[in-house]
């Protein structure tokens, strides 16, 4: 049985946040010197997240993605994907992550099962990078290439433009990409929290990036697998694809195929809305898997035609990390 949201779109895909934590801080995402986390004992066990998950695969999700924070600061990831690809019904798991840990982890998480990866990267000098990141580029360039060697294709770049930060990196970054047989997505900054709030202060509109790029390049439709919001074109003359996800420019919420599950077993129905469900008291309470189904449809029936972004860029007072991205 599909699951149906009250405005027609089927919902097949699960954003899955592992943690809250993550050993970087990215100005949009996480405050500086931030340590009000969620205590371990109520982020969901690696039990009551596939409990939740197999829950989704009955109705109809085909799609995971484990996010985070960072989701290789939680211990024995590569354990619970190998559990979640196994579920039946779901067909694709792929991982976002920063790639500072990816070296170490690329081959067991390719055993496991993930399919795809995106690595966020914003700047390709190490200088700049340590400003936006308070961490190394190295370590993410090594896990780049780790992961590139273990088998993953494709690997997505998500580059968060920033007016007089990184946007100056724009052609680059394309280079870069055509360089490493990568996939390249160029994101733009949202008012998550304090934050993004601030971070919204360098809001690049992507249509002027894409008509700056060209100028230099023979861009031409292209498409990629996933279930996500990027729009695509093609470099010509190369295999790299180009993705744009514009949540305030050019909004995709009327093809929102997607919830959100935190650590905590918070269920956000949407990235840019307040609406919730809140499942951990459900799977501690001892509830059978019928409830948590029943759960699961009725909390799709609260999910919102769209954000409000550009209307209300301030009511969204929790950061990016605590969503899961």
């Amino acid at each position: 049985m599909q699951l149906v949201d009250p405005f027609n779109r089927p919902i097949e895909y699960v954003r899955l946040s592992v943690t809250d934590r993550c050993d970087l801080r990215c100005g949009y995402c996480m405050p500086k010197g931030f340590h009000d986390f969620e205590e371990p004992e109520d982020w969901l066990t690696f039990d009551e997240i596939e409990r939740v998950m197999a829950a989704f695969g009955r109705l109809g999700v085909t799609r995971i993605r484990l996010t985070g924070g960072e989701p290789l600061v939680r211990k024995d990831l590569p354990r619970l994907a190998a559990r979640l690809s196994a579920l039946p019904g779901i067909e694709d798991l792929s991982l976002s992550t920063n790639a500072t840990r990816l070296a170490k982890h690329a081959k067991a998480l390719e055993s496991a099962g993930i399919s795809r990866i995106n690595v966020s990267l914003d700047s390709l000098r190490a200088n700049r990078f340590r400003d936006i990141t308070q961490g190394k580029l190295e370590k993410v360039l090594n896990g780049l290439m780790a992961a590139r060697d273990a088998g993953f294709h494709p690997i997505k770049i998500n580059m968060v433009v920033m007016a007089d930060v990184n946007d100056d990196e724009v052609e680059d970054m394309v280079n870069f990409c055509i360089e490493h047989d990568f996939t390249l997505r160029f994101i733009e900054t949202m008012p998550m929290g304090e934050t993004g709030l601030s971070a919204s202060q360098h809001y690049v509109d992507l249509q002027t990036v894409r008509k700056r790029l060209e100028q230099r390049f023979e861009l031409v439709p292209g498409v990629m697998p996933g279930g996500g919001p990027a729009r695509y074109v093609r470099v010509a003359g190369t295999e790299l694809r180009i993705g744009f996800i514009t949540p305030i420019s050019q909004h995709f919420c009327e093809t929102c195929n997607r919830v959100r599950l935190s650590v905590d077993g918070t269920l956000y129905l949407c990235l840019g809305q307040n609406d919730k469900v809140e499942l951990r008291p459900l799977l501690r309470g001892g509830a059978s898997d019928s409830e948590l189904e029943d759960t699961l449809r009725h909390a799709i029936t609260l999910k919102p035609e769209r954000h409000e972004f550009r209307d209300k860029p301030e009511q969204v007072v929790r950061f990016m990390s605590m969503t899961g991205g």
